[in-house]
Parts: structure tokens; C-alpha cells; sequence
């Protein structure tokens, strides 16, 4: 079943009340909430009033969005443990992580390979004691880049409780889009929706309704899927509440397609 939602960094200027009300005028369905300002890590108090005030709106946290960066955030100070038990007083099912720290997969040494898939172990085993999904972030910089290697670092860890996000990246094709994605179908948690595109070698926003068909085909491939996934805008043009309002009319829409 297909659901949509907010990542709710697109907002960090807003607090989680404005955010929950935005959420409910737009008609989504729920959030993931964010690790840095509106869910900090370590805040118990905090992550259990979000929780709360997102359920009582009547919408769904889909997930923590973590800062946590497996295989080196242990290091620098932000432990796993913090981690998951805000996650577990924000009742998020699902833990949203980092694949290492800024390295490229092609680039990636072979102990940084290790030193990832090591505490990916450690964390994967915590979360699924607890009831908890981790999924990485499918993102450039990170040995989670492309779906292959993605994929190998599933395989790697080889924790039952693991899965990846999708998002397009970019200076790919819409083909070469729909092939990455038909790649992560089998592990894909949540996908990150957004429409920007490269002018002239710089990322530049568009309205969603620019790129409705594309989306509405990677959306058809999420369709059968027995699981539920949800469709969570991430930053919109110029950052404003109305263009957020505009996008999540165009995703409702095209979420009304596959009901």
C-alpha cells in the first residue's frame, strides 16, 4: 500500500506543531521526523511529545530520520543506543541511517567496507530487539550510492531487519531511475519524492507537477508491493509552505491512481 508524507526536515525553519498542521491541511498521512532540530537525538521528552501530537493529528510516523552514520557517529560522540531509544519514544518503527561517512562505494576502501558492515551488525541487532527497521539512506557519498552496492551492503550485514530508501539521484536518466529503483524494490522501505534537476551543473528545484509522469511511472512499480511504503516529499522550491501544499496535491493525485 502506497501512503504519503513529509520528511519533516523539508521544514527546519517551522516547529512540529506548524509542521503537524501543515501535514493535515496538505491530506498526507504521516512524517518522518527529523534527528537534528525537531526530534533531537537523546531527547526523550521531546521525541515522546512529537510522537504523540503526530498521532493525536490522526497521522503515522513512518520514521526517524537519523543523523547516525554507521561505522563512524559511535566514534564522534552520537551512540547507537541514544539513537534507538528516541526512536522507540517517538514510536517510529523505522530507523533512517547513513552508510558511512561521505566515501563514495567506487572509492571505498576495503576497512571502510568492513568498519560500516561491523557496526551495521552491532546496530542491526539492537534495532530488531527492539522491534526496529533500519534502512539506509540511498544517497550519494555514502557506500549506499547505487543500488548495487546497496544492495552488497544488505547482503553484507545480512540482518533480517534491514532495508533502503530510494530517492532519484542525480545526473542519472528517468531510465536509469526506474532501473535503480526496480533494483531496491525487493528491500525498499520509503522513497524520498522531490523534483530537482541539473541547469547548467547546478541542482535546481521544480514544482512536482513538473515531473508528474515520471513519477507516476516509478510510483506504478511500488504498487503490488505487499508491504507499505510511503511516498515523503523532501524540500520543496524556494522552501515554502505553498509550494509544499502544491506538491502534496500532485502526489495525492498520483497516490489516488494506485488506491
Amino acid at each position: 500500500m502506497l501512503r504519503s508524507g513529509l520528511v519533516s526536515v523539508t521544514f527546519r525553519q517551522l516547529t512540529p506543531e506548524d509542521i503537524v498542521a501543515l501535514v493535515q491541511r496538505a491530506g498526507l498521512d504521516g512524517l518522518e521526523w527529523g534527528g537534528d532540530i525537531h526530534v533531537p537525538h537523546g531527547d526523550l521528552a521531546r521525541a515522546r511529545a512529537v510522537g504523540a501530537l503526530t498521532r493525536e493529528a490522526g497521522l503515522a510516523v513512518f520514521a526517524y530520520g537519523s543523523y547516525y552514520r554507521v561505522g563512524y557517529s559511535a566514534a564522534a560522540g552520537l551512540a547507537w543506543e541514544s539513537v534507538l531509544e528516541t526512536a522507540l519514544a517517538l514510536g517510529a518503527p523505522l530507523i533512517r541511517v547513513w552508510a558511512g561517512d561521505r566515501v563514495e562505494s567506487r572509492t571505498a576502501e576495503a576497512a571502510v567496507w568492513e568498519r560500516v558492515v561491523e557496526d551495521g551488525q552491532r546496530i542491526a541487532a539492537l534495532a530488531e530487539t527492539a522491534g526496529i527497521t533500519i534502512a539506509f539512506e540511498h544517497h550519494g557519498g555514502t557506500l549506499a550510492d547505487t543500488p548495487t552496492s546497496a544492495l552488497e551492503l544488505l547482503h553484507r550485514i545480512g540482518a533480517p531487519n534491514l532495508r533502503s530508501y530510494w530517492q532519484p539521484l542525480f545526473g542519472m536518466t528517468p531510465t536509469e531511475h526506474t532501473a535503480s529503483l526496480n533494483l531496491l524494490l525487493p528491500v525498499l522501505a520509503h522513497l524520498h519524492v522531490y523534483q530537482w534537476q541539473l541547469v547548467n551543473g547546478e541542482l535546481v528545484r521544480f514544482p512536482l507537477e513538473d515531473g508528474a509522469a515520471t513519477w507516476r511511472s516509478w510510483l506504478s512499480q511500488l504498487a503490488q508491493q505487499p508491504r507499505d511504503v510511503a511516498a515523503m516529499l523532501e524540500f520543496v522550491r524556494n522552501d515554502t509552505p505553498e509550494q509544499f501544499l502544491a506538491d502534496a496535491a500532485v502526489l495525492r493525485s498520483l497516490l489516488a491512481d494506485f488506491a
